[in-house]
């Protein structure tokens, strides 16, 4: 399952790079948010990729057009092109999302940057990068958290919540790193930084395959009340609670609690 969804993400990618090399045409969500061609078509392919697993598929756009599978107990959990805006500027920092749910709890995670060809992948066997800006997957290796100190946060301090400054001295934080979509959990799950508070609201699409790496990689993604997030919250139009996610569950509860006291 885990190869499928690696060759949906890899299969989108193409599609997404071939309309990102010509003029990008926009046009604006019912939510506001932005959205291309590229998101339709990414989209598309890996549906039709995934198909034949049986297994519902939960699509951003597939929602965004009102069209939402009955999910059971075991679905796919897929954003096209994560990070949309980061595509229309044109600074390779956008992502392609798979992710397999179970139970509530994401267990398979793709995470692909089709400009770089950078690929984190996790599910029961840990985490691993690799490579796939030619098609195939090249430069494989296993990656996990850090726990490092002085700590290291994944946001930014000019641009961030304003509950960010404080955390960051609670937390003695050394610098902050930031990049766009989800590869700010494949920064943890690779050891590059160790804390990616989320002051903003974000969609379960958004989230399963990062926190899925994530969690592989040794990680941990709590909500505020410290508890691991969960999927499947279709009567909050799959919508997450402000979240934490950290190198290791002991820190993730600890900045939890702290967030909670900050936005209090």
């Amino acid at each position: 399952m885990t190869n499928l969804a690696l060759y949906a993400a890899i299969a989108a990618a193409k599609v997404i790079l071939d309309i990102y090399s010509r003029p990008i045409a926009t046009e604006t969500k019912s939510d506001g948010s932005p959205v291309t061609e590229a998101d339709a078509a990414a989209e598309a392919i890996i549906l039709a990729l995934l198909k034949p697993t049986g297994i519902p598929v939960l699509g951003e756009e597939s929602v965004a057009a009102g069209i939402i599978p009955e999910l059971g107990d075991r679905y796919f959990v897929v954003d096209p092109l994560d990070g949309t805006k980061e595509f229309i500027k044109r600074n390779g920092e956008f992502t392609v999302n798979i992710a397999l749910v179970e139970n509530g709890l994401p267990v398979i995670g793709i995470v692909l940057a089709p400009v770089s060809g950078e690929t984190f992948v996790g599910d029961a066997n840990g985490a691993y990068y690799c490579n796939t800006k030619t098609g195939v997957v090249t430069d494989n290796r296993p990656i996990t958290v850090s726990n490092v100190s002085p700590m290291r946060i994944v946001a930014s301090r000019s641009h961030g919540h304003v509950a960010l400054a404080s955390l960051c001295e609670t937390f003695q934080v050394e610098q902050d790193v930031s990049v766009g979509s989800s590869l700010k959990f494949c920064l943890l799950a690779r050891g590059d930084a160790q804390l990616y508070p989320r002051f903003t609201p974000t969609c379960e699409w958004d989230t399963a395959a990062g926190q899925a790496v994530l969690e592989a990689a040794g990680g941990a993604v709590v909500t505020l009340d410290g508890s691991r997030m969960s999927y499947g919250k279709q009567t909050q139009n799959f919508l997450n609670p402000y979240f934490v996610a950290a190198a290791s569950m002991e820190l993730a509860r600890r900045a939890a609690a702290e967030m909670t006291k900050i936005l209090a």
